[in-house]
């Protein structure tokens, strides 16, 4: 012997209304739903990748982000995971990310400064030129700044963070390395 329920019409417009929804889902090109390579998420922003790592000592670069290496001290890959929230979409203004940690734009100081708070190393974002003196000298084992007065830009597990001579107009990561000269190099303690 079968029982059935009887559904009251409230549940059966839920249930049209969640099939209805699923069809919609189905029905949208892979890219509105930010699969594929590089598309576009929620909101219009890419989705930064997160807990993903590439084998090897350095990081690599997939579509605008850095991906750790796997084998990356923990803060390295939190610096990495902080810059990758900020380089695809926010534009460079000057001054930005200082007032305010999230800024709808970031300057070159402010890009570093929110990586290295996102990993632990900073406590505040600081202006290019304090960076001469911050942390250790010289280059770091997976974290290096680059600064002078008038910019700063970083390079963690090998890749370069910075808001010049990147794809976009705000922050973004580099495989192509820049002249150090005339800048001070510097790490964290450490790395």
């Amino acid at each position: 012997m079968t029982y059935r329920s009887k559904a009251s019409p409230r549940s059966k417009f839920s249930a049209a209304l969640g099939l209805a929804m699923v069809a919609a889902l189905i029905a949208l090109p892979s890219t509105a739903l930010g699969a594929g390579s590089g598309g576009v998420g929620m909101g219009g922003t890419s989705a930064a990748p997160t807990g993903v790592t590439t084998p090897g000592g350095k990081a690599k670069l997939k579509n605008g982000f850095a991906i750790p290496p796997a084998n990356a001290p923990r803060k390295v890959v939190r610096a990495i995971e902080a810059a990758n929230e900020i380089v695809k979409g926010k534009p460079y203004c000057l001054g930005g990310g200082h007032a305010r940690r999230k800024s709808r734009c970031y300057d070159c100081s402010g890009s570093v400064s929110y990586a290295l708070t996102g990993a632990g190393l900073l406590d505040y974002a600081m202006p290019s030129g304090s960076f001469m003196r911050w942390g250790k000298p010289g280059k770091g084992a997976w974290i290096t700044t680059y600064a002078n007065s008038g910019h700063i830009y970083a390079v963690i597990a090998g890749l370069r963070l910075d808001t010049s001579m990147t794809v976009g107009d705000g922050p973004g990561w580099s495989t192509e390395m820049r002249s150090g000269r005339g800048y001070v190099k510097r790490h964290p303690t450490g790395l």
